[in-house]
């Protein structure tokens, strides 16, 4: 270590940051050559120098600065004692990932209880229900994109232990995303009779008139649930995944609860499911909202009825937001379309599909839940220009998937004969229902979370557009193309369509493995 006085009129930044946690490896410095200055101010842990650092963007400069230079080197301590700096200890992971998987358990159970108490109202209310639904679906998956936009700005920002601006990012993402969902609502409700005679089709009309009691009610948790939404992506970016589990629970409980009462005890129908529906998604959303005004927390929303809207703030979460809602958005277009081809291969091919997606539901349960939690780590990593730490905790949440992964698809295997039987199918839907499952689970075991795990750390980086790419392209000629052709034209019906989506995985994991290992995804860093 040394004091270099060194005079630069044409220098550039080099991927290097100040970190306050680990002062060991501060900055990488080429005497007479690269230098990495000017940003952000920041103040060394040991006090000594304060000095304003680029993190990776290129800046010419020009002056005189005297620089406590810390070599990037072991300085003679292990592993295990460099890693007690990082953010995300074994413990803080444990408790970030375990509600997790117990809110993706839930919803899971939740919605198969909900199917059960509606089908006691009738097959049309059971139609008409789902069709609004998927509607109702396609909208929360644009609500979690923007959510997800704004937790990586503000886990960005809180990498640069940047609170102040972190805070203004969690509040211009909770109003931006409420505008849009009243605006969303009011054009649903103009476009109600659009949507039921022209989006849906021609449909009896029984299943249309459930469907439009339900969406009359139902719409008016459009808000609600995109604030819910907003709220759960701060909760995760500040680490507390325990919240939102909690407020889960009150929001099955009375979603469920309202339903038994409304269906079996008041015989209402239609309004029995809708109402409960709109209550708990209320309620979720207060008690949200009321608790991130808190100021002691670490990202907190202003207590203000006065928004202004920051639109550099906003264009950086629309940058991650956008691209992610488009990929969800082509996820679930894909889905219906390959629906529709399922329909063409009989009742015994549309038995064993909905089967197989409810039991596949719980093989991908434990990473639905990990891919979560790496957009929180890899964030805030990727905000204090750590990459060496993005790495370790990406590699060290991919082992987590991988082995969680394989313990639930192992212990679905050993279930299936019992709920295969719980279903009382047919001998060829059965058997058709196990070889899909069968399937599925070796390639959510091998696949999946390179599939969809990795590409999270690569949203968290800021670099959606490529995800959106990939997942866009390999949708469209593996999954849809390659579903036509192995399922209808090859004759493997319903099993070639199970194919088709695991070929899909293939390509994304070979995509987003190579350009992982490329490094491509550390060049786009939003703050």
């Amino acid at each position: 270590m040394g004091i270099f006085s060194e005079n630069f009129s044409k220098n550039f930044c080099e991927d290097g940051i100040l970190c306050e946690k680990n002062p060991q490896r501060i900055i990488r410095v080429y005497v007479g050559g690269l230098f990495c200055i000017p940003k952000y101010a920041r103040k060394a842990a040991s006090g000594r120098i304060s000095v304003l650092l680029c993190i990776r963007k290129k800046l010419p400069v020009a002056g005189t600065v005297d620089i406590q230079i810390l070599r990037e080197r072991k300085m003679g301590k292990s592993k295990k004692e460099k890693r007690q700096a990082y953010f995300f200890d074994n413990k803080a992971l444990l408790a970030l990932i375990l509600p997790l998987v117990v809110e993706q358990l839930l919803a899971v159970l939740v919605g198969m209880a909900d199917s059960i108490m509606i089908a006691s109202v009738g097959e049309a209310a059971v139609s008409g229900v789902s069709l609004v639904d998927q509607i109702m679906v396609l909208l929360i998956n644009a609500f979690s994109a923007l959510a997800t936009g704004g937790a990586v700005v503000a886990g960005q920002f809180l990498g640069q232990d940047r609170r102040e601006e972190a805070c203004k990012s969690a509040t211009q993402m909770v109003w931006f995303i409420t505008i849009c969902a009243i605006g969303i609502t009011v054009l649903v409700y103009l476009g109600k009779s659009f949507i039921l005679h022209t989006v849906f089709g021609k449909i009896d009309q029984d299943v249309m008139h459930h469907a439009d009691i339900y969406l009359l009610i139902v719409a008016a948790s459009i808000p609600f649930m995109a604030l819910y939404n907003g709220g759960a992506a701060i909760f995760r970016t500040m680490g507390n995944s325990k919240v939102t589990m909690q407020i889960s629970i009150i929001m099955n409980v009375i979603n469920i609860g309202g339903n038994a009462i409304l269906i079996y005890g008041f015989h209402r129908g239609t309004e029995g499911v809708a109402i409960p529906t709109l209550v708990s998604r209320m309620t979720a959303a207060i008690i949200i909202i009321v608790l991130l005004c808190d100021e002691k927390r670490t990202l907190h929303i202003e207590r203000t009825w006065r928004y202004r809207i920051n639109w550099e703030m906003v264009k950086k979460i629309l940058s991650i937001g956008v691209p992610n809602g488009l990929e969800n958005s082509m996820f679930q277009l894909g889905k219906i379309i390959v629906l529709s081809l399922v329909s063409t291969f009989g009742t015994y091919a549309i038995a064993a599909n909905a089967v197989s997606n409810a039991i596949a539901l719980f093989q991908i349960l434990p990473g639905m839940a990990i891919t979560l939690a790496i957009t929180p780590v890899i964030s805030r990593c990727v905000g204090a220009g750590d990459y060496e730490q993005a790495k370790y905790y990406n590699k060290k949440l991919m082992l987590i998937t991988y082995v969680s992964m394989t313990a639930m698809v192992l212990f679905i295997f050993s279930l299936l004969p019992f709920i295969l039987n719980a279903y009382n199918l047919s001998d060829l839907t059965a058997k058709t229902t196990a070889d899909i499952i069968h399937f599925h689970g070796i390639g959510a075991i091998f696949i999946w979370p390179v599939a969809f795990s990795l590409p999270a750390t690569f949203r968290a980086a800021g670099d959606a557009k490529a995800c959106m790419y990939i997942s866009s392209i390999s949708m469209w000629i593996f999954r849809i193309g390659f579903s036509y052709v192995l399922g209808k034209y090859m004759g493997m019906g319903v099993f070639g369509i199970w194919v088709a989506m695991v070929i899909d995985w293939v390509f994304r994991a070979m995509c987003f493995v190579i350009r992982y290992f490329k490094g491509s995804w550390k060049k786009n860093a939003i703050v």
